[in-house]
């Protein structure tokens, strides 16, 4: 078993769990709460975590701009408990799956067969040295098979997640500067980044002068290949510390989950669930 499984995995995975960022299930779910705009993905995706405050969101998260996260945190303990955003987060889930995939697949044998193994690979994780994981994985389990499913992805995304923040820190790459070579490797627009995360325009260009200081950006902003191997370095870092789940359950039960998973990623994605079709 190679580490490059673990980055296979997640790209299959990530859209039956990544829907909730962008359904308005969950921005009404929030909403009723109290609870709106940008400030409902902080609250809701740190609620497992219990009332913490704004800084061990912006430990967790790592790549937002500071004041984004103090904007939501912790004004939203003293509106919704993390309990009943955790609950409202779920229910969101469960509607926005039902829509995407229709009763049927929701319902299917072929999801709850997905979720019994999906769920050993997270139970197989261990917590240490993963703050949002382990929140993540205190969590009671749903009842139902399709949230059973999208809970277990959930933990091993998280569990990828701390994983990835903690290679960028051993690297010396900050949040702000993690998102500059990701739009310099040219996967997603660096304007999408920066406007996303809510980088100042003084911030955005401070990092990009150190990321050109180290030598891992040229003039034209585009990676160098020292800035390039050190990218790599970073990812093959996450994927080796993201394997612990798929060994567990070993190469074939893995495989097995991917095609499993995959038309219902596929379909999620088709359905407009990200905002487009």
């Amino acid at each position: 078993m190679t580490p490059t499984l673990a980055r296979k995995m997640w790209r299959t995975l990530e859209p039956y769990h990544g829907l909730i960022y962008f359904t308005p299930r969950a921005t009404e779910a929030y909403a009723t709460l109290g609870i709106t705009g940008r400030d409902g993905y902080f609250a809701s995706r740190a609620a497992a975590m219990g009332p913490v405050p704004a800084e061990v969101v912006i430990a967790t998260f790592y790549n937002f701009e500071p004041g984004l996260v103090r904007h939501a945190i912790p004004a939203a303990w003293a509106t919704a408990s993390p309990a009943a955003l955790v609950e409202a987060r779920l229910g969101a889930a469960d509607a926005a799956l039902r829509e995407a995939l229709g009763d049927d697949v929701v319902g299917s044998a072929e999801v709850a067969a997905a979720a019994e193994v999906a769920r050993a690979a997270a139970e197989a994780c261990r917590p240490e040295g993963r703050p949002l994981f382990a929140a993540h994985a205190a969590l009671p389990w749903a009842d139902e098979p399709h949230l059973v499913l999208w809970q277990a992805i959930t933990r091993l995304r998280e569990y990828r997640g701390d994983a990835h923040i903690a290679a960028l820190v051993l690297e010396g790459v900050d949040g702000c500067e993690a998102l500059v070579t990701h739009g310099a490797a040219g996967d997603v627009p660096l304007r999408v980044l920066q406007s996303s995360r809510a980088w100042p325009d003084d911030a955005w260009d401070a990092a990009r002068a150190r990321l050109r200081d180290r030598g891992w950006l040229d003039g034209d902003d585009a990676l160098t290949p020292a800035g390039a191997e050190a990218r790599q370095r970073i990812e093959d870092l996450t994927d080796e510390r993201s394997l612990a789940p798929w060994d567990a359950i070993g190469e074939a039960a893995a495989d097995d989950l991917r095609a499993q998973v995959r038309p219902w990623s596929r379909a999620i994605v088709a359905s407009g669930a990200f905002g487009g079709r």
